[in-house]
């Protein structure tokens, strides 16, 4: 299975197929809050910054992905993976365990460098509440859902990653 892993990371669909779910679930976040106006908390403008950061591992992947230009993108798909699982966890916490004590910004914090905020504030604006739940499906709130997405995109990014010192078998390279 490894080895299938590494052939699939030596090729452009793979990684094209990752930025293309990442995406989707990015419209399915606009959607949510442009159709059905649910408002999307700091939490979720920082869930969905984890999302982005996905879509740009499968795009760089697909650059050049016979290349160690594959690495760099196989570590930016763990990190932000890693942090959207990390960010669901808290924002979990935070619906299932309302404490007035704990609670999330008012604002999201980007870098100077970079305010989303201000370049793109239909997608990056902040103006709901952490601790409500506005959505839920099979009994599971957004941020729960969040959880298991992320997992899944972690799980597999450290198996690619694992598979990575392993020769391809000589059938997997003629069959590309």
């Amino acid at each position: 299975m490894l080895r299938y892993l590494n052939s699939c990371s030596r090729g452009r669909g793979a990684w094209l197929l990752m930025a293309f779910i990442a995406f989707a679930l990015e419209m399915v976040a606009l959607y949510f809050q442009h159709v059905m106006m649910l408002k999307p908390c700091v939490m979720c403008i920082y869930e969905r910054c984890a999302l982005f950061g996905i879509v740009a591992a499968g795009l760089v992947g697909a650059i050049a992905p016979a290349t160690p230009l594959r690495l760099a993108a196989i570590v930016i798909w763990i990190y932000s993976a890693w942090e959207g699982v990390r960010l669901a966890w808290e924002h979990t916490m935070i619906q299932l365990h309302p404490n007035p004590f704990v609670t999330c910004d008012f604002a999201a914090r980007f870098p100077q460098w970079l305010p989303l905020d201000k370049i793109l504030p239909s997608v990056f604006v902040a103006s709901g509440d952490c601790s409500q739940n506005q959505w839920s499906l099979l009994t599971l709130g957004m941020p729960q859902w969040l959880i298991g997405i992320f997992a899944a995109f972690l799980l597999v990014g450290i198996l690619v990653l694992l598979g990575q010192p392993l020769k391809p078998k000589r059938r997997d390279l003629f069959s590309r």
